[in-house]
């Protein structure tokens, strides 16, 4: 999970209008906001019913075995033997789902020198449907263990902080392979992501953060490419999760919110998808909002109870499988899952 620990109150700017009804805010710059004001809820309005539409049943399971695989390779950081053959698994995944794979290859610079060989996997569920749904997530892991007590500079496995979503995603593919639907799909799993500082309050770090979404946002796949919207999932596997409505989705998409909070409410899941508006996090979205002005929300578990609001695990060595609840698993994945297929079926 990028750009994580917002420690000031200090705006990175006004965001660019992208459209009449997207107008996004300023936010804070860093990673914990643990000491921005606390927002009040969210006025919950009455949400009409959504209609009921035939969904392919999420497999938990399949999804806990493509968050344990990603695990399996180690720490997924770039440069790494573990990054390059978990890359070519995911891409393969991607083939084996019936997806067209793009691998779009870039270099970044990391904050501590060197470049990083960065890769971001995209694979296109129905490419020639110009009605078209982007989700996503990030794949590497973190260099280091910062919110640790013990090897802070040994990287961590990123179970939930990065496996977590892929799996989901990867769950996802399958479904759509077994159980059609008349609308395109785009999974882009972003890279480098979760390689950032967060060391230094004397300057904006936020540009170290989500390298991969940086270079997408401004190289698309597709010259053009605009879909409905797009949905991003981080830190989705914990156990206990508690997703607000994340502060830059409610500024950039708060109607994509509102589909996705009555979807997830539509399925029982409103004690863990809340009606409280959640503060800003500078994740790959942001990005996406603001450098692709493509209308993109953020699902993400902020549980509290620690100084950052984060899981525990968080930036940890405890971010391994056991960190992983396949109820939180499922519950993410038939969320996403109904938005897709209702979306298909026009009833979102």
């Amino acid at each position: 999970m990028s750009s994580k620990n917002f420690r000031s109150k200090i705006a990175i700017g006004l965001l660019v209008v992208f459209a009449a009804s997207y107008i996004v805010m300023s936010l804070p710059r860093c990673k914990s906001d643990s000491t921005a004001p606390v927002k009040p809820p969210v006025t919950q309005t009455p949400q009409p019913a959504v209609p009921q539409v035939p969904t392919p049943a999420f497999n938990a399971d399949s999804a806990f075995l493509f968050v344990k695989k990603q695990v399996d390779f180690g720490p997924r950081v770039p440069n790494t033997e573990a990054h390059r053959k978990c890359a070519a698994w995911l891409a393969g995944e991607f083939k084996r789902h019936g997806l067209a794979v793009i691998e779009q290859k870039f270099q970044a610079p990391h904050y501590k020198g060197g470049t990083f060989n960065g890769i971001n996997i995209i694979g296109q569920y129905k490419p020639e449907n110009p009605r078209r749904i982007l989700l996503a997530a990030h794949w590497d892991s973190r260099f280091h263990a910062d919110q640790d007590k013990k090897d802070t500079n040994k990287p961590i496995l990123g179970a939930d902080d990065g496996g977590s979503g892929v799996g989901v995603l990867l769950e996802i593919a399958r479904l759509l392979q077994q159980n059609p639907a008349d609308i395109g799909v785009d999974f882009v799993l972003f890279d480098a992501e979760d390689q950032g500082n967060d060391a230094d309050d004397n300057q904006d770090h936020s540009k170290t953060w989500c390298l991969g979404a940086q270079h997408w946002s401004k190289n698309l796949h597709k010259p053009g490419y605009m879909p409905l919207f797009g949905i991003l999932l981080d830190m989705v596997g914990g156990a206990n999760p508690r997703f607000q409505k994340e502060g830059v989705s409610m500024q950039a998409a708060p109607g994509i919110v509102e589909k996705v909070w009555s979807t997830a409410a539509s399925l029982g899941y409103s004690n863990v998808f809340v009606q409280e508006q959640g503060n800003a996090v500078t994740d790959d979205h942001y990005f996406v909002i603001t450098n692709a002005r493509i209308p993109m929300i953020d699902i993400i578990s902020r549980p509290g109870g620690t100084k950052t609001g984060f899981v525990p695990h968080w930036h940890t060595h405890d971010d391994n499988m056991n960190a992983i609840d396949k109820n939180t698993l499922r519950m993410v994945g038939e969320v996403v899952t109904a938005v897709v297929y209702r979306t298909n079926n026009g009833v979102l």
